[in-house]
């Protein structure tokens, strides 16, 4: 607890802020459970803006775990096949991104941040049909592991491979594939020295928020259209995103 209470005390971390933080972590997991994606294309932006420290350490962590619930809550439809490269490409894109994660300064970073969730939007709202062949899970993978480790948004180039999928093994398959990729992203954002225990203390106090919006998701699944919500996301991550951007080109 006082390891916690001294995180939250933390410069650009407190109790505002973390209130914030709540309620755009509980937002992002009920929409990663309507949806299938969306928890840190969510997230992710608005706390660039609002709490950069929680960027992409701490919502790698929490992606991961709302990831892994949606995965087992569907476990049966998993496309393992699918999924098995897709986590090996991953780890490839994780290696990818540490170098590059280490090579740029902070506001090219927070530039690179911006390019690749205004990509990833492009990608999921293009609607492209991309065969789920072994070649093309393992591109997927290794994209989703380059901007899953550099924004803690990495479900678009998945999103893509799998979209014509049914819908609960679009849900399953990709969130395994993050919850299960996302631990060779933090690993290597540790070594890279840009994740550590201080980072992971300020993730699992948000774990709370995380539940609470995944099991809110429950119900409103049935009433609210995916494909609406899916929209709406993508207005809201593009605005963000944006935002981000314009920042870090006026800082450089």
């Amino acid at each position: 607890m006082s390891e916690l209470l001294a995180a939250l005390a933390s410069p650009g971390i407190g109790v505002a802020t973390y209130v914030l933080m709540g309620v755009l972590v509980f937002i992002g997991a009920c929409l990663q459970g309507i949806g299938g994606i969306g928890f840190s294309m969510f997230a992710a932006p608005l706390a660039v803006l609002a709490a950069p420290v929680m960027v992409p350490g701490p919502l790698l962590l929490l992606g991961a775990m709302v990831s892994l619930m949606a995965a087992w809550r569907e476990r049966a439809a998993i496309a393992w096949p699918v999924a098995w490269r897709c986590i090996g490409g991953r780890c490839v894109g994780a290696v990818l991104a540490a170098a590059i994660v280490v090579a740029l300064p902070g506001r090219a970073l927070a530039a690179a941040f911006g390019v690749l969730l205004l990509g990833g939007v492009g990608l999921s709202a293009a609607g492209w049909m991309v065969a789920a062949t072994p070649r093309n899970a393992w591109l997927a993978g290794t994209l989703s592991g380059v901007m899953g480790t550099i924004t803690s948004a990495g479900a678009p180039p998945l999103g893509l491979l799998t979209q014509h999928m049914a819908p609960s093994a679009i849900r399953a398959t990709v969130g395994s594939v993050i919850a299960l990729g996302a631990v060779a992203s933090l690993v290597m954002l540790g070594l890279a020295g840009q994740f550590d225990r201080h980072h992971a203390v300020l993730g699992v106090a948000l774990v709370p928020w995380i539940v609470a919006g995944f099991h809110l998701s429950n119900a409103l699944a049935r009433r609210i259209s995916a494909a609406g919500t899916r929209r709406l996301l993508l207005l809201l991550v593009t605005g963000s995103a944006l935002v981000v951007l314009g920042k870090a080109l006026v800082g450089l």
